[in-house]
This record gives C-alpha cells, structure tokens and sequence, in this order.
C-alpha cells in the first residue's frame, strides 16, 4: 500500500503536462497516487511534470493521446491499465481555447472545440466508466470553465462547449451515483497558465480589475478543488460543479 490520501490509487489526468493539469498531477502524487499523464504535443512538457511528480514524493507515466480520437483513447486507457491496473480516478482536463469574434468564427473552429473540450470528457469518460461500475468505486472531475456560466461574446465556441460539459457532469453525476461513481466539475476563472502569459497584457488587467478577490488564481489553488472532489471530504456529492473564480459569475 502506497502512503498518503490517495495511496493505492490510479489516476488518469488528461492534458497533464503543464498549468493546470500540472498542479493537479503533482497535488495526486503528492497524495500517493499512481498518476498518468497525458499530453498530446509536448512531450519534454510532460516529462517535466514527471520529474515534478518524482519531486513530490510520487510517481508515474507519461502516455500520448488525442483525446479527441477513440481509438487513441483506447490506445491510452489500455497502456494505463497495463501499466498501473485499474483506473480509480479520471479528470478530465484536457482543453483547447482561442478568442474570436462571431464575424471569424468558423463550422471547422466550433467543431474542433467541441471535439477536444466536449468529445473528450465523453470519450475518456465511457472508457472508464464500465469498469468503475462493475468495481463500485470511482471519482471523475471534469475541468469545465467561467465561460461555460457567463457569456463570452469572443469565445462563443469554447463556452458553449464548457457549458455543455456542466451538463455533462450533472448528467453523469445522476445517472452514475447509484454505482458509487462520482462525477463533479469544477470551472475556474482567470488562472495563471501558459495561455494567460500569452494574452493580451489590457485583457488580462481588466479581467482580474473584475474579479472580486482582485487577482488571477494559482494552478494550484484550482487542483486542491480537484483534490476535495475526489476525496471522502466530498462523499455526498455528485453531479455539481464548484465555481473557482475569485467571485465572478
């Protein structure tokens, strides 16, 4: 048995290699889970988060899939199995996001979004979800967005997108609570990621000038509502999604 909170346990965390996912990979090894981490371009990224995990007292694996491709999802549920035996958590974390306006928003761009940041979840999701049924036993957290609750008239893709995963969420929390399978979301506001480094400075000023609590949150601040969610703390809830904006929306 492997110490800590989460000692014993497999974790499948998509779009693990940087910001987010990052912190939440760290925060499960940290917590004594057996984590993979998926990635889809960046491998020294992903190795990195490793090394971080390594770091935090815990270990893992990298594993490559488009979480958009079934069959790569396939590919990637089987290696994690293979590798680290049944999978006890999943978070869904893996996303894509650009800003434009209705006039440059294309069929191609919405069908893409809706590939990554919907088809994804739903993917990886139903390749987990059977065998967690059958143990009686499993934890999946979706990482939805602010987007999906507030409108984002520049983003009109992507918040769609993340507000159909809230539903998602509610719905699979419903229809899998019976099995003790609990499906919860939790939809950050301004984080400092990669991507917020690489926007417009204005845009990012006047946003945290709009969040109540007066700044951007830390990855790690979104991955310790991760970890609640998928602990006993959470035991009585299910289908919910937990809003992690600094008192916006």
């Amino acid at each position: 048995m492997r110490g800590g909170e989460f000692g014993n346990r497999t974790a499948l965390v998509t779009g693990g290699s940087r910001s987010i996912g990052r912190a939440i990979c760290r925060m499960l090894a940290a917590a004594g889970a057996r984590v993979a981490v998926n990635y889809v371009g960046d491998e020294d990224a992903a190795r990195k988060t490793l090394e971080i995990m390594r770091e935090a007292g815990g270990d893992g694996l990298i594993v490559r899939a488009d979480v958009s491709k079934p069959e790569e999802v396939k590919r990637m549920v089987d290696t994690v199995r293979k590798d680290f035996g049944s999978i006890d958590f999943l978070i869904n974390n893996a996303g894509i996001v650009d800003h434009l306006s209705h006039r440059e928003l294309t069929f191609p761009v919405w069908k893409k979004s809706f590939e990554v940041n919907l088809d994804g979840p739903f993917l990886t999701t139903w390749a987990v979800k059977d065998e967690m049924i059958q143990r009686g036993f499993g934890r999946i957290v979706n990482v939805s967005s602010l987007a999906g609750v507030i409108p984002k008239i520049e983003m009109i893709h992507y918040a769609t997108a993340k507000a159909a995963l809230i539903a998602f969420t509610k719905n699979c929390g419903v229809a899998l609570a019976p099995f003790n399978v609990r499906v919860n979301s939790v939809a950050p506001g301004l984080t400092d990621t990669d991507r917020t480094a690489q926007a417009d400075p204005e845009m990012v000023a006047r946003l945290v000038q709009g969040t109540p609590l007066g700044r951007m949150a830390h990855p790690a601040e979104i991955a310790s509502v991760v970890e609640f969610l998928l602990s006993e703390r959470s035991a009585f809830i299910a289908g919910e999604t937990i809003l992690a904006t600094g008192g916006r929306g």
